[in-house]
């Protein structure tokens, strides 16, 4: 619950905000009115500075305030505005005060322990989901960063958020071969990961852009410099291995290994044994975690490598293979949509993990605010509606 506070000349201070909410019962304001034509009555200002100057003694860590309710908000991006910079002390409290009462209604305060002062800024808060306006005003008022209050993340405006906002679009890229996370059909992407890709570009208040990308090429496409895009999204499991020189976001899709096969064939292949066998066809796509789960519990089995993904479905329904090593978030849809195929084995995947949203390291920032986004797509039912859409499994 620290995090860095930045002010307009540059040296920092550490902020612990408080989150709970909490009513004075010693100074109760519902004799305070709230201002109309612009002006403020002097003594109601006063009243609310004696309040905030004795709740800023008991919170020296931090605080953001509704002054017209006095409570504390727990979600939204806090933004100081630019007129009450580095306002500090009783003195100036006042200002900040009435400068609040007649804009937002909320004044953030703390307790500066390297000049033995307390700081105090007029503060505006965005809605959690507009995340680029949030980024846009602070840089527009001087700030250094902006606040997020539900999950104490602070974002700095020189970032990769940031820049991504300045731009005004969102590069994602993607593999547009994996049915129905991520497929490029007549030139336009679809698909569960790509309505994820575009929450998360409306949250930063840009478009979204994709970029091809493949499974051979994906860690290396990640890691470009320059950078060939700024996440990349669609049926990417969270792996250790890119956990160690890469970022990937919280899950947002439970996943694990599972196999497609002919209807007719749906007896016979009841376990990882019945499939490595030696007259036993096994088809997997190159470069990714189906390849290599296939090397390493395969050792028996015929592995067939073929270049395109989207493809392997339709050749084992035709005779060209007998199995297809796939995911249990892209085995059902080819179930439902070609009759001549079964995934016997949906219910006992073979492995067990949850996929994500990957990107280069160092952009923390960004990757806080996907994380964010997610957080709020899981809260208020966005993510499980993507779920039903597309016939997958909500586990959150």
């Amino acid at each position: 619950m620290i995090m860095a506070k930045y002010f307009k000349y540059g040296f920092p201070i550490v902020l612990m905000l408080q989150v709970a909410l909490f009513t004075l019962s010693s100074c109760q304001t519902t004799d305070l009115q709230s201002p109309s034509s612009g002006t403020t009555d002097q003594s109601q200002i006063a009243a609310i500075v004696d309040k905030v100057w004795a709740y800023s003694q008991e919170h020296p860590d931090g605080f953001t305030l509704d002054i017209r309710s006095f409570t504390e908000p727990t979600e939204g991006i806090a933004v100081s505005y630019a007129a009450t910079q580095n306002s500090h002390s009783l003195a100036q409290l006042p200002q900040v005060v009435e400068h609040a009462w007649l804009h937002d209604g909320y004044v953030g305060g703390w307790y500066n322990t390297e000049d033995d002062s307390y700081y105090f800024d007029s503060t505006v808060l965005f809605p959690e989901n507009e995340q680029g306006s949030a980024i846009r005003f602070g840089k527009e008022n001087g700030q250094y960063s902006v606040f997020i209050l539900s999950s104490l993340a602070d974002i700095p405006l020189d970032g990769k958020a940031a820049a991504i906002v300045e731009r005004g679009t969102l590069l994602v890229g993607t593999t547009g071969d994996y049915r129905p996370l991520s497929y490029l059909d007549d030139g336009t992407y679809w698909g569960f990961g790509i309505e994820v890709a575009q929450h998360i570009a409306t949250c930063l208040g840009v478009k979204a852009e994709f970029v091809k990308t493949s499974w051979p090429t994906l860690t290396a496409d990640v890691q470009a410099d320059p950078q060939t895009f700024d996440l990349a999204i669609g049926g990417i499991t969270i792996t250790d291995a890119r956990c160690e020189t890469m970022l990937m976001s919280d899950g947002y899709l439970a996943n694990g290994k599972t196999i497609l096969c002919r209807a007719s064939d749906a007896e016979r292949f009841q376990s990882l044994a019945d499939i490595d066998k030696p007259e036993v066809r096994v088809m997997v796509n190159p470069g990714g975690l189906n390849e290599k789960f296939a090397n390493e519990h395969l050792t028996h089995a015929n592995i067939i490598v073929h270049q395109q993904n989207e493809e392997i479905p339709s050749l084992v329904a035709e005779g060209a293979a007998d199995v297809m090593i796939t995911e249990i978030t892209e085995a059902p849809y080819y179930v439902r949509t070609d009759s001549r195929l079964a995934a016997p084995l949906l219910q006992q995947p073979f492995t067990h993990g949850e996929i994500g949203v990957l990107m280069q390291q160092g952009q923390e920032d960004l990757l806080q605010l996907v994380n964010n986004t997610l957080q709020r797509m899981k809260a208020d039912g966005t993510l499980r509606q993507l779920h039903e859409k597309y016939g997958l499994v909500y586990a959150y």
